[in-house]
């Protein structure tokens, strides 16, 4: 044996027992790829399993095998899962996850942040390209870089992530015995489209894990000696994803953009309780296109057939959450007026008594900081939320109560209002569950548990910037009260700063960004037979000329709004 094939051996070998050793730690599938110019090998490493899925590199074939087959020249590299493949001009890649962080243990059940990905060639050479396809497929695999660089996709190897505790509860035994992949809550798959080669073999199932978008963390906490867990948990969906004044309202389904179902879960002693909330778009067909004003006018649309999809939205949102308390949170002068006003009557019109609007002029009811004035629609919606309730399991799995709805808040960009809101009532439903455990004595309240209060806040606000970033491009405004429950000078100056940022991303580059997520998802599809390259449309030069005339007239503006109480998000 050569020199180089002792060395290999000994890296396998070393990877493998490496891998053994993590198994009987956290339970997690490592996997090994193996690479050779014709093909794509990835080995399970389970314990016993002998199992290798192939990628003909040429055909695209994708079939089972065993380990013996591996070539001994392959070159191996140990990755964490595969994300799925796409096809671009070049031909088709395969997209793995490289690196991963351990977010916490969720009943026994570990969950990973990927946080490094890589994007393979099928293709050996780009020879068989033009100059421009070779351009073309530079710009798209940059584009789906651009995704993967966008923090929070998160996933497990045992445990199904896409749906809530109430709905895994109502599962049935078959439903249990399906892959996580068939049994996923398609909204929230983020790579369902990559994934869609491997969802049509059933056999190569285990090596195709459902990746969710969005936000994750966990906490071991005490309250009065009692150690319980609390998890917070943000799925954005994948259907009329994309980014801040490119997508808004809703699509032909009912689908909204920027829909994000948020449960914050509780685990002590054996005992689980979740509540869930949701955000979404106002849903009716209107748009906000940037234009280089700081805040372009909302436009409905005026010929759409509102009733149709408005309905589709909520038929779908009652099947799956039940009754909806609607939280509308925009402005009741102004350009959100107009706004405010359909969705009113649109709920009006559609007298389902599963739905209940409130709206909450929030900028007006904090204005000059009064941001105490939160505690009126508290109030107002607490008697409801008591209906509502929240779900609870106890340790022998017997359940004891169901959340017979959610709260659906919205604001503009169903960012910086709808948090603070959706943290408010998060508390409340908290205090509510953690008194029925016994963590809390009775008459304790949670904001005076200095140290877990901490905890809550900062985790809400840590929700809020990646659901920020991952649709206006930077973190949450309206922060630093959720972190101290405080409105602050120094916050104002923040949220200053990141309007601007958003305004420059908004006009200037989040084209890219929502072509490059059309992509990922499978909205667009790339044809290398096209002679037409879809990437080159001539520039605007007036529009690039003019674009930071506006740019250093706007902070002003931006900090006067704010401290009024008038700002957007």
């Amino acid at each position: 044996m050569s020199n180089l094939n002792t060395a290999k051996v000994v890296v396998i070998v070393f990877l493998e027992v490496f891998i053994s050793f993590g198994l009987g730690i956290y339970g997690f599938k490592f996997l090994l790829r193996h690479t050779t110019p014709e093909k794509f090998y990835v080995e399970a490493c389970d314990d016993g399993a002998d199992d290798v899925l192939i990628i003909d590199r040429v055909s695209t074939e994708v079939t089972l095998s065993v380990k013996k087959d591996i070539p001994p020249s392959a070159v191996t590299r140990p990755i964490f899962g595969i994300l799925g493949t796409i096809h671009l001009v070049a031909g088709n890649y395969l997209i793995v996850i490289t690196k991963k962080k351990k977010i916490g243990e969720f009943f026994n059940h570990v969950i990973w942040k990927a946080t490094d990905f890589d994007v393979l060639s099928y293709k050996k050479t780009m020879l068989h390209l033009t100059d421009i396809q070779l351009q073309d497929n530079k710009t798209f695999l940059a584009m789906i870089n651009h995704v993967l660089s966008v923090d929070g996709f998160y996933f497990s190897t045992t445990y199904d992530l896409t749906h809530t505790l109430q709905r895994l509860s109502n599962t049935s035994p078959e439903f249990q015995e399906m892959s996580l992949l068939e049994r996923a809550d398609q909204r929230f798959v983020w790579n369902g489209h990559l994934l869609r080669e491997l969802s049509a073999q059933p056999e190569v199932h285990r090596f195709a894990l459902p990746v969710l978008h969005g936000f994750i963390t966990m906490h071991s906490c005490s309250i009065n000696g009692k150690y319980f867990d609390w998890i917070l948990i943000s799925r954005r969906s994948c259907f009329r994803a994309g980014v801040r004044y490119y997508v808004r309202g809703i699509d032909s389904e009912g689908h909204a953009a920027n829909f994000v179902e948020t449960e914050q879960i509780v685990h002590y002693n054996g005992s689980r309780a979740s509540f869930v909330q949701t955000r979404g778009s106002i849903p009716l067909y209107w748009s906000q296109r940037p234009n280089l004003k700081y805040k372009p006018r909302p436009l409905i649309n005026k010929v759409a057939n509102h009733m149709d999809g408005f309905q589709r939205h909520f038929d779908s949102q009652v099947i799956i959450y039940g009754r909806q308390i609607i939280i509308n949170l925009v402005n009741q002068k102004g350009s959100e007026k107009p706004l405010e006003q359909a969705f009113a009557t649109m709920v009006s019109s559609l007298a389902s008594g599963m739905i209940r609007y409130i709206a909450f002029d929030f900028h007006k009811e904090c204005k000059n900081m009064r941001w105490d004035r939160l505690s009126i629609l508290v109030d107002q919606v607490a008697e409801m939320q008591d209906e509502l309730s929240y779900f609870l399991v106890d340790p022998a799995g017997k359940v004891l109560t169901n959340q017979e709805g959610v709260f659906r808040s919205n604001c503009m960009d169903c960012l910086d209002r709808t948090n603070v809101i959706q943290s408010l009532l998060a508390r409340r439903s908290l205090q509510a569950q953690l008194q029925r455990l016994g963590v809390l004595h009775v008459g304790q309240k949670l904001e005076e548990q200095d140290e877990f209060e901490k905890i809550y806040k900062n985790a809400w606000a840590d929700n809020a910037n990646a659901c920020a970033k991952q649709y206006a491009g930077t973190g949450a405004l309206k922060t630093d009260f959720t972190r101290t429950g405080k409105r602050t000078q120094l916050g104002l100056i923040m949220d200053g700063w990141n309007s601007l940022i958003r305004y420059y991303k908004n006009n200037f580059s989040d084209g890219f960004r929502q072509d490059s997520i059309d992509l990922f998802l499978g909205n667009y599809s790339v044809d290398e037979l096209d002679s037409h390259s879809p990437l080159s449309v001539p520039r605007d030069l007036k529009f690039l000329a003019v674009r930071n005339l506006y740019v250093f007239h706007i902070v002003k503006s931006i900090l006067s709004e704010d401290r009024d109480g008038a700002s957007s998000p």
